[in-house]
């Protein structure tokens, strides 16, 4: 990944800023509209609740003019890969783009975050020249892998066993409807009215985007945009340059550890190793990941580098060091990107080799950004948070009526104390942003009942700021079904920071018919299930952030009140004494001298 320095010091601009501000402002706005549109027109609720999607305008050769911002990062962020991945199949098929084509792809080599994230383009052409694309991504439910759901896919050996391949398929040729792709999307994937209408409403939601870009343009002049929009990339540049060169000069590292499988045999597939070097000079910055585990050729959690790596690493610098409560909003392009540089030796991890299998690429994913943010502690320790607990995907399906269902439900992570602010509980974290399935939805749809949804108790790791507090989730299933889980941190326990405690692992239980009870491993391949089975989900707990002796007496008391931890707990953990329900200061002061 080469760096482009243009125009990295130069404040002059191409338009005038009234006028760039205000196309920034109406890109970012096509953008949100496509988002609001794609949620209300979908069926499944992963992107009608979860809002697990992105979408995005790019110009012609990929390069990202806005996204989506209430959107998942690992849906927008991706969208630049998707398009330089199609260009680079059609040129490679001699085809050409023609207007009134909408292409879909998937291909987790080609620039996709992996194989259930499918995205649908669609080409603006002005005057016949193609000036860009209008791009959709989701996340389906179904891709017509080896067993049902898109997650909990963690016994694939290769790609071809995570589902369907598409690589820059015309799903409309010259707005002409290619009805036999319709046909095998229909005819192999499970749940098929469902994903098929989610992806009728990807495709009519990037041509409403391409109808408004093309008015934006015809209002102002192509010339005019794109030098407002290369205005925008000098900024969002000049920005994380400024970032970069306020951190002093050296190699800051960081080494995590993910579970892998811990219920295998193979030690090659346990205990994996993430590891980071953050190699600053002046206002550029190196992401070295020599030293993350080698790939796993036969187990689906190898990260693609272009579409999950990439976005995992820029997501955490750009959250970090330029933080929106400090510098507002800044323009989502890859501008940010310029002064950062990759390495990732090939077949690792961090960049396996084709066909190895990606399809559960989240949960790594998702700790190299916290490996990433380890590292950046030693520069910025105020601007990060302690260890962040990891999220899980559980895919639960069966048949109704003689349908058959799937439903995918994102199991919330947390993160660690910060330095003027505890945790947050229960969230996806990082580059997730989605959001949970209300309970209602869940039971109104499915033949689930969800008995539990609650906070852990006592479990909240001590810290001048405490750590975030996983949930607990109870599901029961009403029917006999199935389910497959993705998940992580089961073994290792998020970090805590400058004297703050590490938190708590997560765990998962499976509490049988006759009341037996089974621990589950954090990745369970296809399982069935009977009527009246529980599984039982205790979600991690972020780390704790400083000495957990100079946390504000007041700040246990409230937290002994919300009924995060005991009496006993505040004494043993934090020192602090509390005496009818109130801190007995002099006892506090005493105790937490000895």
């Amino acid at each position: 990944m080469s760096q482009n320095t243009s125009g990295a010091q130069a404040a002059a601009t191409r338009v005038d800023p009234v006028t760039g501000a205000v196309i920034q402002g109406a890109l970012e706005s096509i953008a949100v509209e496509m988002g609001f549109k794609l949620m209300r027109m979908s069926y499944s609720s992963i992107i009608r609740e979860s809002e697990d999607f992105g979408t995005a305008l790019t110009d012609a050769t990929g390069r990202q003019l806005c996204e989506c911002k209430m959107s998942t990062p690992l849906q927008s962020g991706p969208i630049p890969g998707y398009v330089r991945g199609v260009l680079k199949q059609i040129a490679e098929r001699g085809e050409t783009i023609e207007p009134g084509d909408v292409i879909m792809h998937n291909d987790p080599y080609g620039g996709a975050s992996h194989g259930p994230d499918v995205g649908f383009l669609v080409p603006v052409f002005l005057d016949g020249t193609l000036i860009g694309f209008s791009v959709t991504t989701a996340h389906h439910l179904d891709i017509g892998a080896l067993t049902p759901g898109s997650t909990g896919i963690v016994n694939a050996v290769d790609t071809y066993a995570e589902g369907l391949q598409f690589k820059a398929i015309k799903v409309y040729d010259k707005g002409k409807r290619n009805d036999a792709v319709w046909s095998i999307l229909r005819d192999n994937i499970r749940a098929s009215s469902l994903v098929v209408g989610d992806m009728e409403a990807q495709v009519r939601t990037a041509e409403i985007g391409a109808e408004r870009y093309l008015a934006l343009v015809n209002q102002y002049g192509l010339k005019t945009v794109m030098d407002a929009f290369e205005d925008l990339l000098d900024y969002s540049e000049r920005l994380m340059r400024n970032a970069i060169s306020a951190l002093p000069d050296g190699d800051y590292s960081a080494k995590t550890f993910i579970d892998g499988f811990l219920d295998d045999p193979d030690p090659s597939h346990r205990d994996l190793p993430i590891a980071v070097t953050l190699k600053v000079r002046g206002d550029s910055m190196v992401v070295d990941l020599t030293g993350t585990a080698p790939q796993i050729p036969d187990r689906p959690i190898n990260m693609p580098l272009v579409g999950t790596v990439d976005i995992s690493i820029w997501l955490t610098l750009r959250s970090i060091l330029l933080d929106s409560v400090v510098y507002g909003s800044i323009p989502q392009n890859e501008g940010l990107s310029r002064p950062i540089t990759i390495v990732a030796p090939r077949g690792t991890l961090a960049n396996p080799i084709f066909p190895a299998p990606v399809i559960a690429r989240f949960c790594p994913g998702n700790a190299l950004a916290d490996t990433v943010m380890k590292a950046l502690s030693q520069a910025v320790p105020a601007q990060v948070s302690a260890g962040i607990g990891n999220l899980r995907v559980v895919a639960f399906s069966g048949t109704q009526a003689g349908q058959q269902w799937v439903h995918m439900e994102i199991l919330e992570g947390s993160y660690g104390g910060r330095a003027n602010s505890d945790g947050m509980d229960a969230v996806d974290t990082l580059f997730a942003n989605t959001r949970n399935n209300p309970i209602e939805d869940i039971e109104s749809h499915l033949p689930i009942r969800v008995d539990r949804y609650e906070l852990r108790n006592n479990d909240a790791a001590p810290g001048r700021t405490r750590g975030g507090i996983g949930t607990i989730r109870e599901f029961t299933m009403l029917a006999d079904g199935a389910f497959s889980v993705e998940g992580d941190g089961h073994k290792f326990r998020p970090w805590g920071y400058d004297g703050g405690s590490e938190g708590r692992v997560a765990s998962l239980k499976l509490v049988k018919a006759d009341g037996s009870v089974e621990d589950m491993p954090s990745k369970v391949p296809y399982h069935a299930l009977k009527a009246g089975e529980h599984l039982i989900s205790e979600g991690p707990c972020g780390g704790g952030y400083g000495n957990p002796l100079e946390r504000d007496p007041q700040s246990v008391l409230a937290d002994i009140r919300e009924g995060f931890i005991d009496v006993a707990t505040a004494e043993a953990e934090y020192g602090v004494v509390i005496r009818d329900g109130a801190v007995d200061t002099t006892a506090t002061a005493a105790r937490r001298a000895a």
